[in-house]
């Protein structure tokens, strides 16, 4: 019987791979207990790109090939560390960001027209015939959106559909059909909802600062489908408690999961457990990358989707 290489799981959310891989490879877990008796054996690690990176776990794997994030987001991952060590690290891209869009949209459009008070009062009896929910259309908003790749031009475009006017900010320019800020706090100032859908890494923890948030103001809403440590989460919840800020619809928080009772007084916020990208098609073909990914690192093949810096 051929030698069946051995793969480590790093975090417990990634433990429904376990059977999918347990049919080419041995596999550990670590959160069951530490791999000593295999260290020596282990060629590849699987993480979630945004949780930290136990680095103390991989520097006892002196035979490590690989460190495969099953997501498309690597922002825990310390590159230049493991570039140091000449450990490559793949990933996921191009398989969730217009599912990650479509929930942008979802969000905005349950925010803007108020769909989760509607099923609220619904629910509790409050309908009644002499009373109509109102609220703002959609069309004619202005959408500012932070960080324009895959994702920010999928929510562009959805957006532009439905009649809004479109503008971005990055702090690199490109050539796109929509304008670019001046600033952050710009594009802020000058939209009625501001998506951010940028990558997150410790360059740019709390870009969307207080200074921010007041720039997006009381009738502004705010989306967040990126990474919870863009935002500052104290300066969001204050604004929005003292309405300098008109409303949240986030699905990514600083700690995940996050506190619900930090949340439980909180007004006019829309929240979602981190599931933008879950689908089961881009679980799928992030399970197909890693699976290709581990197979060529194995055999010393070209890795299929390398992060390249």
């Amino acid at each position: 019987m051929p030698h069946r290489p051995h793969v480590l799981i790093m975090q417990s959310p990634l433990g429904a791979l376990s059977p999918l891989l347990e049919s080419a490879y041995n596999v550990h877990r670590l959160w069951e207990h530490p791999p000593v008796e295999a260290q020596n054996l282990i060629q590849a690690a699987v993480v979630l790109g945004e949780a930290p990176l136990d680095t103390a776990v991989i520097e006892r794997l002196p035979n490590l090939k690989l460190l495969a994030c099953f997501t498309s987001g690597y922002d825990g991952i310390d590159l230049d560390w493991c570039a140091a060590r000449g450990l490559p690290v793949t990933h996921a891209p191009a398989v969730n960001h217009e599912d990650v869009a479509d929930h942008a949209v979802g969000l905005i459009l349950a925010s803007v027209r108020r769909i989760v008070d509607g099923d609220r009062t619904l629910k509790s009896g409050r309908w009644t015939a002499d009373e109509r929910l109102m609220t703002p259309s959609m069309k004619g908003k202005r959408v500012g959106i932070v960080g324009l790749g895959l994702i920010g031009e999928a929510v562009a475009k959805r957006v532009a559909v439905m009649g809004c006017s479109v503008a971005w900010w990055g702090p690199r320019t490109k050539e796109s059909p929509w304008p670019r800020a001046a600033s952050l706090k710009d594009l802020a100032r000058d939209c009625d909802v501001l998506v951010v859908a940028c990558r997150a890494d410790e360059t740019n923890r709390g870009l969307i600062s207080a200074e921010v948030i007041e720039a997006l103001g009381p009738s502004g809403l705010l989306v967040n489908v990126a990474r919870g440590s863009l935002v500052d989460e104290e300066a969001l919840i204050a604004a929005l408690k003292t309405g300098r800020l008109g409303q949240a619809a986030l699905d990514v928080f600083e700690t995940e999961p996050t506190d619900a009772a930090r949340w439980a007084v909180v007004p006019n916020v829309v929240l979602t457990p981190h599931t933008a990208g879950a689908t089961s098609e881009a679980v799928q073909g992030m399970l197909i990358l890693l699976m290709r990914n581990l197979a060529a690192a194995v055999a010393g093949e070209p890795l299929i989707t390398p992060v390249v810096r």
